[in-house]
């Protein structure tokens, strides 16, 4: 018996390790350990109370899409910081039919902007307006994007599914360790951009409960009269003085011109799997398209997951697809986009003629290719799949976290500063290090260039994963990552999702690795090739957040450690 004890305490010992190990290098040989799974169906959030609600909404019958709206405008309630109705956000879709489809709610330019409006007389690129205040505001597109989805696709009322979300913001939520510390450290900021305090800039500490009323009121005006109260109604009057108020340039016009659109996705095959991303103006789904086919031709699994050749593979793919997002990608209601010749094999190969594994391809010789005619790390994603066979990913930002720090206290949210996702001078950086061209100008009306991917996977023409994440330039990366550490490297979900991750944007030309997750012969390795590698940086590299269908036909869930993000399924 005293031996039966102590082999259950060496197995219970080697079971906490295992979990709890950072710097653990998951392999092939590695035994999955399987996150949270569910048989019918799974909400993954940033947030417990988003992704109870949106699992509620199911239980009661309703559909991934009423989830959808639900976990949405949850988000918004109880994290503030990238959940809005002041932002905008992308959605693809798989419904139990396995029709594919994407929805663009993307944030636009306002009517009054222009092209040079972010430059003084000098050409000199004034950075603080397009970050900060009234006139960082882009249109916002939230709350058009979610009635376009339940008009499409939505089986439970509005007032339904938006009840237990204002109830939510009436009630209260308790705040994590986390979010007391995220509150605390931008409350002078808060209080400097508006002059004044509000909800958000007392002091805060773990377990607190956090009520707006405000919001509450908001969201039961949206229950009550639906989409127009936003762009028509009393919201949108009090919306525009605020702004205008703050040194922004939108107007009610702006609001009621606005729409949401159906867009085509990019769907494109790595071997046997078929990817359903999103397409511009995202540039999530080309650039992890370009990547990914690069990536197919090299036997990465038999490399080893995050050794030395993989990530080499992975960076010079990542290198070059970053250069083309730089030059050609944009809104596609403005610009035209080759998606064919970006996406071809002849090109991605010749893209990668001057890639060898002796040594780093340096970013200052690579450019755009030349092709024939024939992207705020606080964005954040939630997956949902439901008892029916419908699947979505969606990522929703306000840009930055908390947006532009412009919070309207009357009517309880924060505002995007999405127009620094522009390309205000070509050439110049934005918040994330993303060079723009002018592709991507800013021009009244247009949408600016994202990074969002939000994502679907089919394996054998069923339903395979949905995942995305937030993390501004680092999400393609991030998405792309995880799609390989279950397929190539026979990881479980929570794995995938937990795993090290890297990021290389082509410039500026350093690969980003979390810090004490690599081996240091591995950082070595690479560095000896020449590749700069910032490995003592403590950030960590998105959040993301899947659901994996198993060969049951159950789910299991990847809800990232690297946030409060939670899984919860029936």
């Amino acid at each position: 018996m005293k031996l039966k004890n102590a082999l259950l305490c060496l197995f219970v010992l080697l079971c906490f390790w295992q979990c709890n190990s950072p710097q653990k290098e998951i392999s092939q040989a590695t035994t999955p350990v399987l996150g949270v799974t569910s048989q019918k169906a799974m909400v993954v959030s940033a947030r417990e109370e988003a992704s109870k609600i949106g699992s509620e909404i199911m239980q009661q019958g309703g559909n991934a899409f009423d989830a959808m709206i639900a976990t949405e405008m949850a988000l918004a309630v109880c994290y503030p910081n990238a959940g809005n109705l002041g932002g905008g956000g992308f959605m693809v879709y798989r419904t139990h039919k396995g029709e594919v489809g994407a929805l663009d709610y993307r944030e636009k330019a306002p009517l009054r902007a222009r092209r040079d409006m972010y430059l003084d007389q000098n050409n000199k690129y004034l950075q603080h307006k397009s970050k900060t205040g009234g006139l960082a505001v882009g249109v916002p597109g939230t709350i058009a994007g979610i009635f376009k989805a339940h008009q499409r696709f939505g089986t439970l009322p509005m007032q339904s599914i938006l009840r237990p979300v204002i109830l939510l913001a009436k009630n209260g939520f308790k705040i994590t360790e986390k979010q007391a510390k995220q509150f605390n450290d931008y409350s002078a900021v808060f209080k400097q951009v508006n002059q004044e305090n509000s909800i958000f800039t007392k002091k805060f500490k773990a377990g607190d409960v956090f009520k707006n009323e405000a919001l509450a009121n908001t969201l039961q005006q949206i229950s009550d009269n639906g989409r127009n109260a936003f762009y028509q109604g009393d919201i949108a009057k009090t919306l525009v003085v605020f702004l205008q108020k703050n040194g922004g340039i939108i107007s009610l016009k702006d609001l009621d011109n606005y729409q949401a659109i159906w867009r085509e996705p990019i769907v494109f095959n790595y071997k046997d799997l078929r990817i359903i991303s999103m397409s511009p103006p995202s540039s999530g789904g080309i650039c992890m398209a370009q990547i990914l086919k690069t990536t197919a031709n090299y036997p990465i699994a038999t490399y080893g997951h995050n050794k030395t050749k993989t990530i080499q593979v992975l960076v010079e793919a990542q290198r070059r697809a970053y250069a083309d997002r730089s030059h050609y990608l944009g809104d596609p209601d403005f610009i035209n986009i080759l998606v064919d010749s970006l996406l071809s094999d002849a090109y991605l190969k010749n893209r990668m003629g001057s890639f060898s594994f002796d040594g780093a391809t340096a970013s200052h010789q690579i450019k755009h290719g030349n092709i024939q005619a024939l992207e705020s790390k606080e964005t954040t994603h939630y997956s949902i799949v439901d008892s029916y066979g419908n699947a979505i990913a969606v990522t929703t930002t306000l840009n930055a976290s908390f947006g532009s720090k412009l919070y309207s206290k009357k009517l309880g949210f924060f505002l995007n500063n999405e127009m620094d996702d522009f390309s205000a001078k070509p050439g110049t950086p934005n918040l994330f290090g993303l060079i723009g061209a002018d592709a991507n100008a800013i021009a009244p009306q247009k949408r600016m260039l994202s990074s969002m991917t939000p994502t679907l996977v089919e394996k054998d023409n069923k339903l395979w994963m949905t995942l995305g994440t937030p993390g501004g330039s680092t999400i393609i990366t991030s998405v792309l990552q995880t799609i390989l550490n279950v397929y190539e490297f026979n990881m479980s979900m929570q794995q995938a999702v937990d795993a090290p991750r890297f990021h290389h944007q082509w410039l500026p030309d350093v690969v980003k690795v979390e810090a004490t997750s690599f081996d240091a012969k591995t950082i070595k390795d690479l560095e000896n090739k020449g590749y700069v590698i910032d490995y003592k940086n403590p950030s960590s590299i998105g959040k993301v957040d899947a659901i994996l269908v198993l060969p049951d036909g159950s789910f299991e869930a990847g809800a990232d450690k690297r946030g409060d993000d939670t899984a919860i399924g029936f």
